[in-house]
């Protein structure tokens, strides 16, 4: 059976939810009842498991696998290739973003 959280309307930040309005940033959190947020950190955790734990498979304890994951996270920000980031890494992306606004002028 699934099971609502207890408190729904906190379930982002109010700081989180102000700065969004701060820099007219438009909230990709669904309304209630939608689930693409959630679709999108499921698939992100599926590709997690199945590229670092699933494949190695021989973890001992959480001590293990902190380590390993640590060293996922910074080569999918650094080094994946991604298709929304026009074929670069993430961090590239972000870095060229900033570079063009504050270049331009816009406020970010």
């Amino acid at each position: 059976m699934l099971r609502r959280p207890i408190e729904s309307a906190q379930y982002t930040s109010i700081r989180y939810a102000e700065r969004l309005d701060q820099i007219g940033a438009a909230r990709s959190v669904g309304s209630r009842g939608d689930s693409y947020d959630n679709a999108v950190a499921e698939s992100l955790n599926s590709l997690y498991k199945k590229e670092l734990i699933d494949f190695h498979g021989d973890w001992e304890n959480v001590t293990d696998v902190t380590p390993a994951t640590m060293e996922r996270v910074a080569r999918y920000n650094t080094e994946r290739l991604h298709s929304f980031c026009g074929n670069s890494p993430p961090a590239e992306y972000e870095e060229t973003f900033h570079r063009t606004a504050a270049d331009t002028g816009a406020a970010v």
